[in-house]
């Protein structure tokens, strides 16, 4: 399970810093793999509405929303979404990183496209604000809101704070440690002991990637799904994003990825072997499935799309493999 912390507080170790890492060390504590990410000293831009995004889902303005944000939001199961209020609203720097998810909202609602995490990732918002105004975070909950329906995540109940000003308040409220013990809690239950499979290819550029997206976006919510290669490209096939695209599914941001650094995140029960591989000693101790027979691909789309309908039938096949009482191994 990935837990994503975006920190929009301008303050060095403030209080909004302070419940987020508390949160995360929650959940790392119960196995989650987390990151966090400081917003006030990283280079976001903010949306400059171009337009670009609404016509051809891509954002043409480059720096770390595009390298490091994007794919981090792509890649967790929970975003955690810190700020303390600002004017009854958030701060500058969480805001622009919002307005600058224009980019998923339209390959969303313009462009008919799915995050295959859609039906289960989870966003939850946390803030703090000094005074004790009924309506003090109406504007961080609204905020909050749409841009957890940008990133297709389901909008949980968020965890807000009056009272707290003076950094230190918020370490000497009564009753967080069992909030944040509560909190994490609620949002790990849904997905907390799925098995886990791992789909390995040589490049991680094409059928890995096909296969996890598909297996995701089928049944995330029941399984914990990843896909590496021995030795990973930079990038993926750009053929990719296209065919899946023919199948609504969005392949955006979806990075490339070692063996080494997936089995950091989990330890799977299952890899499917893709192609002509053998099995690397990290896999050992898991059940096996070797897929060797896949459909050759060149430079003409058909054969990509060859291979991903191949791809697709193969994932219903094993679905309920790996769901039921079968053997997770074999051909």
């Amino acid at each position: 399970m990935r837990v994503l912390a975006l920190n929009g507080s301008p303050r060095k170790k403030g209080n909004t810093d302070y419940l987020l890492t508390a949160l995360l060390a929650e959940f790392d504590g119960r196995g989650a793999v987390t990151q966090k990410f400081d917003l006030a000293r990283m280079h976001v831009m903010p949306c400059k509405e171009y337009m670009v995004c609404e016509k051809k889902g891509v954002c043409p303005i480059h720096d770390d929303v595009e390298t490091l944000l994007y794919p981090a939001l792509r890649n967790a199961d929970i975003v955690l979404l810190g700020s303390p209020v600002f004017f009854y609203n958030i701060t500058a720097q969480a805001k622009a990183l919002v307005d600058r998810t224009q980019l998923f909202w339209a390959r969303v609602y313009r462009l008919g496209l799915t995050d295959p995490k859609k039906h289960f990732r989870r966003g939850l918002a946390v803030s703090v604000g000094a005074t004790r105004g009924r309506k003090l975070f109406s504007g961080v909950e609204l905020t909050a809101r749409y841009f957890h329906d940008a990133i297709s995540a389901i909008h949980e109940k968020g965890l807000y704070y009056q009272g707290i000003e003076n950094r230190g308040d918020m370490a000497a409220h009564p009753g967080h440690a069992a909030d944040i013990q509560a909190t994490v809690g609620r949002l790990m239950a849904p997905l907390a002991h799925r098995p886990g499979v791992l789909f390995l290819d040589r490049g991680h550029a094409g059928a890995a990637r096909i296969a996890a997206a598909f297996l995701e976006y089928t049944a995330g919510d029941q399984i914990e799904v990843l896909s590496a290669g021995i030795a990973p490209a930079e990038t993926s096939h750009p053929m990719v994003e296209t065919i899946m695209a023919e199948e609504k599914i969005d392949m955006l941001f979806r990075m490339t990825r070692s063996l080494d650094g997936a089995l950091a995140e989990i330890r799977p029960a299952a890899a499917v072997l893709m192609g002509d591989i053998s099995p690397p000693p990290e896999l050992d101790d898991i059940s096996i499935i070797r897929w060797n027979d896949l459909p050759s691909v060149s430079e003409d789309p058909d054969s990509w799309r060859g291979l991903r309908d191949d791809l697709k039938r193969r994932v219903a096949d094993l679905l309920p493999r790996i769901k039921g009482s079968d053997p997770i191994s074999g051909e």
